[in-house]
């Protein structure tokens, strides 16, 4: 796993790989939305919405945390073992949306994951125990991995997979086309 020599480094790669990820969207539409290829294991819609429902749990740990509140990792609903339904719960969640709103979200989630990070000090997010929800786990990460793990690496990885995606609904439409 990669690491960062800096609150500022992880910050910026956030931006970095979020831009990427989202900016893949700019042509696709609400009608290929939920268009499912062999090859690549969610829609395009399932994608933003897996990013949006991580983005979501590492900011109501804080919030929960903050509270004075147990926070339940990954979900009160959902157990580290079982995580397929809790993937379904994302795409459920945001199924009804489309693109340029999932987008608006998307981006506004990563401001305040980004805020967040922003708020802890150096100790806080690059220690073990910095946190207690990122202590939850045998695991016990720092707080950096917890946000790299939900923000940095899916974005880079599911970039891939709407890259592979946007291939294989071209050579669909170019199939169709005669």
């Amino acid at each position: 796993m990669r690491t960062y020599e800096s609150k500022q480094a992880l910050i910026t790669e956030i931006r970095k790989r979020a831009d990427l990820f989202i900016n893949e969207y700019s042509d696709i539409t609400d009608s290929q939305k939920d268009s499912f290829y062999e090859g690549v294991d969610r829609t395009p819609s399932q994608m933003i919405a897996y990013q949006l429902g991580w983005m979501n749990l590492l900011l109501g740990w804080e919030r929960q945390e903050s509270e004075g509140r147990t926070v339940t990792t990954p979900h009160p609903e959902y157990r580290w073992n079982a995580l397929g339904g809790l993937y379904q719960h994302f795409y459920d969640k945001y199924a009804d949306y489309g693109l340029v709103e999932l987008a608006s979200q998307f981006r506004e989630t990563v401001d305040q994951v980004i805020l967040m990070t922003e708020s802890y000090c150096d100790d806080a997010l690059f220690t073990a125990g910095g946190r207690a929800w990122a202590a939850s786990t045998p695991a016990n990460w720092p707080v950096w991995k917890w946000i790299h793990i939900n923000t940095v690496a899916p974005f880079t990885s599911f970039r891939t997979k709407i890259r592979k995606w946007k291939k294989l609904n071209a050579a669909s439409t170019q199939s169709i086309d005669f």
